[in-house]
């Protein structure tokens, strides 16, 4: 099932809902399309699940909390699990982005629970602006705005591989771009 559910997101990422087929899935995932129904019921139910995954990933980028770590190190682990994710796995962003574009229809389900998720990082960022180890900050928006930053390299791989001067199937220098990242980050977070 893993492998039919990576296959999946690898078409949903790269055709959509509507445009992804079940016989495309099963040639990704290297079965016969009577075999993927047999583990499956319809696309839009492996897209449901796909989605699921999808926002587990994300809860748990996040959930590697320490509670007495400091600002700096715990937003840099963050935005360090976050481009790494991206570089490793750009079609787990694009099929969340696309669903995303497309008003969510599917995810409608999971917005409070990743409401929830957000808000109690959102009181973390808060305690550290009340302990002056930030400047203030709208807790929400500097959420986004590390979204923004870290997914672009899901969403714009091949923009940024010709911008950089680097070659298709070459890795990107991660550590490069989390030292970048993190410091455009916490220069502007500074009290």
């Amino acid at each position: 099932m893993e492998k039919i559910r990576q296959a999946a997101i690898e078409e949903f990422a790269e055709n959509g809902l509507r445009g992804a087929s079940t016989q495309a899935i099963a040639r990704r995932a290297g079965i016969s399309k009577t075999k993927l129904h047999y583990y499956i019921a319809s696309k839009e139910e492996l897209y449901q699940e796909a989605l699921t995954h999808i926002i587990g990933i994300w809860a748990e980028l996040f959930n590697d909390v320490v509670d007495d770590e400091d600002p700096q190190s715990f937003l840099r682990r963050y935005i360090a699990r976050k481009i790494r994710h991206s570089l490793e796995h750009p079609e787990v962003a694009r099929m969340f982005t696309n669903e995303v574009m497309r008003g969510a229809p599917m995810m409608r389900e999971y917005w409070d629970t990743s409401r929830h998720a957000t808000q109690k990082a959102s009181e973390r960022i808060e305690s550290w602006v009340a302990d002056g180890l930030i400047r203030p900050v709208d807790p929400f928006l500097l959420q986004f705005n590390i979204w923004a930053l870290t997914q672009h390299y899901a969403l714009h791989l091949p923009e940024v591989r010709f911008m950089l001067g680097v070659d298709e199937g070459q890795p990107l220098d991660a550590e490069h771009i989390i030292d970048e990242v993190t410091a455009l980050v916490f220069h502007g977070l500074r009290p």
